[in-house]
């Protein structure tokens, strides 16, 4: 039984936080931490940009939970590893497949094409507003056309 509660705490961890990145990234990546998130709507200019801060503070929380949650594999350690997969499927989705800083993988599935669509028309514009779909793996319907 506690192995399903394990699941259900990283699973709902991870439905959380794509709820927390949409509402962060909408009021204030692209409002009082602008000044940081917009390095994310220039050109890069090498490997780093100043935006990779926020995924670090999220490692950072995440790794804090596993170590303080260790001994006793409580829900602190679950939370962390919701929080660290989480930042996984962004790296493949957001990092990899949408904004190629590795050689990307081809993918014609409409789930994925969709989620690419949306953020290159979040990405139209380099300045703070306007601006439209702040989410990763959940986007308007509008994007999933044939």
């Amino acid at each position: 039984m506690q192995v399903l509660i394990n699941i259900g705490i990283v699973l709902l961890t991870i439905a959380t936080m794509e709820l927390l990145s949409w509402a962060m990234h909408k009021y204030l990546f692209h409002g009082p931490l602008w000044f940081i998130h917009k390095t994310h709507h220039q050109e890069r200019h090498g490997w780093f940009e100043l935006n990779d801060l926020f995924s670090i503070g999220f490692a950072a929380l995440a790794l804090w939970l596993m170590w303080a949650g260790h001994v006793n594999l409580d829900y602190r350690f679950w939370i962390g590893t919701g929080i660290s997969t989480y930042g996984t499927i962004y790296f493949v989705f957001h990092d990899w497949f949408i904004h190629n800083r590795f050689k990307a993988f081809r993918s014609n599935n409409r789930y994925l094409m969709a989620i690419r669509r949306a953020h290159k028309i979040h990405h139209k514009s380099t300045e703070k507003n306007p601006s439209e779909e702040f989410g990763l793996l959940v986007v308007g319907k509008k994007w999933f056309r044939r």
